[in-house]
């Protein structure tokens, strides 16, 4: 089985990293990035509509 992952990208520092769907709140959770703690809703950092699919998929 291939293990899923989704893309995120802070819209404030431009950090990009990859994490477990499982392991993030849902989409419209507030989300700390974590080098600039930015806080913004969880949608707002991920970098596309697909990551986005993802997440509500495996949640």
């Amino acid at each position: 089985m291939e293990e899923a992952y989704v893309r995120l990208l802070c819209p404030a520092c431009r950090k990009e990293w990859e994490s477990d769907p499982s392991s993030l709140p849902p989409a419209e959770d507030g989300f700390d990035c974590p080098d600039c703690t930015e806080h913004r809703p969880l949608a707002e950092f991920l970098r596309t509509e697909h990551e986005l699919q993802t997440l509500q998929e495996l949640r």
